[in-house]
């Protein structure tokens, strides 16, 4: 099956990839701009259909430095505009995300993670995180960034990232794995479950009804930009307030929490109970929303655990935020892989095993 129906309340077994575009499509995606790249290129081809058929606006661009402008130009006029892309290739994006981020436009990527750096090759992995959470473009910005764990939430999360996206008019970042993109598992295509956003506020729609707008990212006065970045970081703030989202296992009583995110949590979740069967008393946390991510959770944990252990497909990348989160009040410790599988639920187990002397 090369893509999914165009219908909800059905089940359909699909990858993550056309997962993800059926849901874009769903959410009443007005606009992609793409330009293909594995592993991520089955988004586009779906797209190039079904966005026709639908008689929305469809480009293959001819660069990734082309696609986001696109994107950046549409959302500007209050539409749904999505590009999809995968790691290096994201990197030419980086100038404008950052744009986007001070025009404060709702733009949604989808970046489905390769190997790196560089070109690297198309295995699966994690190493893009810092690249997502931190940013590579200038100034002071942030992105929402939503990590799937499941096919399922290739579907869900596309949805949520539309909605946060334009409920607070700054760019998201759905962040896949190159497994995500290419595992099959059923997926129920569900109506779009959240309201739509008023954007006649502020788009670029004509003059008609109107004065007339602007939507700039230059600040020609110090004293005014300094002004915009407070108002920007206050916006910041209340999206960690309200948004930051994570799920826990036997967390209460746990010395021990694994720590993981996107396809690698499969397998930390099922090392978890098997360290339960083995009388180890381990906790498993998932971070959903990467950025904002669950530091005040981590914390919690800490005053309580004994250790923690970060669980990536990555040379250690989400660790850095795990360790900012404990700031100290226990050990953390790295169980990787730098590309291809995760870490199999026996490496998991074992690292735990024998650093608690079992």
């Amino acid at each position: 099956m090369t893509e999914c129906a165009i219908k909800t309340g059905t089940k359909v077994l699909t990858k993550g990839n056309y997962a993800i575009a059926n849901a874009a499509v769903l959410a009443g995606c007005d606009c992609y701009f793409g330009y293909p790249i594995t592993p991520q290129s089955e988004i586009g081809e779906f797209m190039s259909g079904k966005m026709q058929e639908l008689k929305r606006a469809y480009v293959s661009a001819e660069s990734e430095l082309a696609a986001i402008n696109m994107v950046i130009g549409a959302c500007a006029t209050g539409a749904k505009a999505m590009t999809s892309s995968s790691s290096c290739a994201v990197s030419l994006m980086q100038e404008g995300l950052s744009y986007a981020s001070s025009d404060e436009l709702p733009v949604v990527l989808v970046s489905v993670m390769r190997g790196g750096p560089g070109l690297g090759n198309i295995y699966p992995s994690q190493g893009d995180y810092n690249q997502a959470t931190i940013g590579g473009g200038d100034g002071d910005y942030k992105l929402i960034v939503l990590a799937p764990s499941t096919v399922q939430e290739c579907a869900d999360l596309t949805y949520k990232a539309f909605y946060l996206a334009h409920k607070y008019r700054t760019p998201t970042i759905l962040l896949a794995d190159g497994l995500l993109g290419q595992m099959m598992a059923p997926v129920e295509f569900k109506e779009y479950p959240y309201p739509e956003i008023d954007n006649s506020s502020w788009a670029l729609s004509g003059t008609k009804n109107h004065k007339a707008r602007i939507i700039r990212s230059y600040a020609p006065s110090a004293d005014n930009h300094c002004e915009f970045m407070k108002k920007l970081y206050a916006k910041y703030q209340l999206i960690a307030d309200n948004e930051t989202e994570w799920e826990e296992f036997n967390t209460e009583d746990a010395d021990i929490i694994l720590v993981s995110f996107g396809s690698p949590a499969r397998n930390t979740k099922s090392a978890m109970k098997e360290c339960r069967k083995l009388g180890l008393k381990v906790g498993f946390l998932r971070p959903i929303t990467l950025s904002p991510f669950p530091t005040k959770r981590i914390s919690e944990l800490a005053d309580t655990a004994k250790k923690f252990y970060s669980v990536e497909i990555n040379m250690g990348q989400m660790i850095r935020d795990i360790k900012l989160a404990v700031n100290g009040k226990a050990p953390v410790e790295l169980i990787n892989r730098a590309v291809g599988n995760p870490p199999s639920v026996e490496e998991i187990v074992e690292k735990v095993r024998t650093g608690s002397g079992v």
